[in-house]
């Protein structure tokens, strides 16, 4: 397949696409790696928090989201981040979806009352990302 058929195939693929630098604040659980080989899903948030919230909403991801997300059975190792503009990025590497599942359905609604996520956050984003083994190098 030509480069120009394989790109007008892709036409309307992407869309307002945008590249942020977080800095690095701290690990989730464990010294991060950049390494997927031991993972099968990673979960990606992205957190656009109100100014004034900002140093509470770090607090609660170091005080209460953290530990959570360290004691559930699967998950493996992540990290938090900040970019200007009060975002901030949560990464977590999970062992499998079946594990990220069974968090999600236990701990998630009790963690966000107790961390006050809504009165922190202005826009929540994010996706889950099934690893490919055999992309994996």
């Amino acid at each position: 397949m030509s480069h120009d058929r394989l790109a007008a195939s892709q036409s309307g693929t992407f869309k307002d696409t945008q590249v942020k630098l977080f800095d690095y604040r701290f690990d989730v659980k464990t010294g991060f790696e950049p390494r997927f080989t031991d993972a099968d899903l990673v979960r990606v948030a992205l957190c656009r928090v109100h100014e004034e919230r900002a140093e509470h909403f770090t607090l609660m991801q170091e005080k209460v989201w953290n530990p959570a997300m360290a004691g559930s059975p699967g998950m493996i190792r992540g990290l938090f981040g900040e970019a200007p503009g009060h975002e901030f990025l949560v990464l977590s590497m999970w062992r499998s979806a079946a594990e990220h599942g069974k968090y999600r359905a236990e701990r998630v609604e009790r963690l966000a009352l107790r961390a006050q996520i809504e009165a922190d956050v202005a826009a929540l984003s994010g996706d889950i990302v099934a690893l490919e083994p055999t992309w994996i190098v």
